[in-house]
């Protein structure tokens, strides 16, 4: 993705890629899945912050709870969407404070700086074991728990999409993406692995208030792996501080996907390829349905009123995982028609501002491994005893629906499959020449921006 979009930074370039690409109907497929992507994540959202608050107290029914959630994304998106740049800055800023933070109570506790003077270093490790066994026993049965570790992994793994949207608007976007793609990559290792490696250094897997949360939906699941180690070594005060900033972190993360989501829309609407309404926007520039229909979808959250938290987390994270895996497929793929385009055109990768290694095997690597993973996601649903319709449905059905919207527009507009030879590589890229050789960069206003530019950068 990082070799396309500083080739060719424009607004939405994955999505639009794909059509210029491969196949117009294949970028149309590509649009309405990130869509929905971005749109399931708000419900998730809403639902994560109910289970939250209901750490602390259970006065508030979840149904006011979740009526409050929207009502809030809906006044932020429609009146105050002017201040969404300046609050997402500080509240990211926020969200890595509190990583760095986790991770260094994970190192000072299990070295015994606890109320318990627990030296307890790598014990879960070995009692219970690093490995849990799921539905089968021996072997299968830790391969299956992996199997599971690896789904989740699918669920929280992004970046690459969400820096790429933001290609359009970059300043000096051929110097600055490849710095962000590489960044990307290198915090999301650090945080994810350090991330999941103190969880399991900090609480085992047997543990009963966590066992609780994850199938019954009780309020542990508010409390995170790391408030139920807290609770384990007679912390005070500091659980409440942790779930506070995760609440806002949470809060914040959906008031973005509603944002995202409606962008999503409205850029489909603008290229004809969404119904005329949603190109309708508010005087202040918002693109007023789009958001509402964004909202209606996020009404889904009530599925929690009559089913536990824990499993309306997990269709949600079934449907997400689902569309973000399709996402990654159409990104490698999409990458493989470039490379043969540039091929057949005579254009060399080595006069691309930015070249990636191991082409084109990664991507096939990617795309493999995308889509056998996509399929594999809801698998548990096909065991004994385990059959569910609403698992099913939400696990599967953009991977039924992505074909449909392809095949759908390609009869509908007899959209023409690219040969490599017809592909315009040059469109738009002059304009974006141009603008890099005239690029003067813009000094720091004060201290603090500099300090800003040097931390960032």
């Amino acid at each position: 993705m990082a070799e396309l979009v500083t080739y060719l930074p424009i607004s939405s370039p994955f999505i639009r890629f794909a059509g210029r690409y491969v196949d117009e109907a294949f970028g149309v497929a590509a649009g309405y899945n990130f869509f929905v992507f971005e749109a399931a994540l708000v419900p998730f959202e809403i639902v994560a912050c109910n289970v939250i608050i209901h750490y602390w107290s259970d006065t508030i029914p979840p149904g006011g709870v979740i009526a409050i959630v929207i009502v809030l994304y809906g006044v932020i998106n429609v009146f105050a969407v002017k201040w969404y740049g300046e609050t997402e800055f500080w509240l990211a800023i926020g969200k890595v404070i509190l990583i760095i933070g986790l991770l260094m109570y994970t190192f000072i506790t299990m070295l015994g700086a606890n109320p318990l003077h627990d030296r307890f270093g790598f014990r879960y490790w070995r009692e219970p074991g690093a490995f849990a066994e799921l539905y089968k026993t021996g072997s299968l049965g830790r391969f299956l728990g992996f199997l599971q570790c690896l789904i989740q992994a699918s669920f929280t793994v992004a970046g690459p999409d969400y820096v790429s949207m933001a290609a359009g608007e970059a300043e000096n976007p051929r110097a600055v993406m490849p710095r962000a793609f590489n960044k990307v990559f290198t915090r999301l290792m650090a945080f994810f692995v350090l991330g999941s490696l103190a969880v399991g250094i900090n609480v085992p897997y047997t543990d009963t208030e966590l066992s609780d949360a994850f199938k019954s939906g009780l309020p542990g699941a508010a409390a995170s792996p790391y408030v139920v180690a807290m609770n384990r070594l007679r912390i005070t005060v500091l659980p409440d501080i942790v779930n506070a900033l995760v609440l806002s972190a949470a809060f914040s993360a959906g008031n973005s996907y509603v944002y995202c989501a409606s962008r999503s829309l409205f850029g489909l609407a603008l290229e004809g390829k969404a119904p005329k309404i949603f190109t309708r926007c508010a005087a202040n520039g918002v693109p007023i349905y789009c958001v509402i229909l964004v909202l209606l979808i996020s009404l889904l959250s009530f599925l929690q009123v009559s089913n536990n938290s824990a499993v309306v987390l997990q269709w949600f994270v079934n449907l997400v995982t689902a569309s973000q895996l399709i996402n990654f497929s159409v990104m490698s793929f999409t990458f493989i028609r470039f490379k043969r385009a540039c091929e057949a055109q005579g254009l060399s990768r080595d006069t691309l501002p930015y070249k990636g290694i191991l082409q084109p095997y990664l991507a096939w690597y990617a795309l493999t491994g995308c889509f056998i993973m996509s399929f594999v996601g809801g698998y548990t649903v096909f065991l004994p005893g385990k059959w569910s319709v609403p698992t099913f449905l939400f696990s599967y059905t953009m991977i039924g629906v992505f074909p449909l919207l392809f095949i759908g527009w390609k009869f509908l507009k007899r959209t023409k499959w690219l040969d490599p030879s017809e592909v315009d590589l040059y469109k738009d890229v002059q304009e974006i020449e141009e603008y890099t050789r005239t690029y003067v960069p813009i000094p720091p206003k004060n201290k603090f921006e500099w300090l800003l530019d040097r931390v960032f950068d």
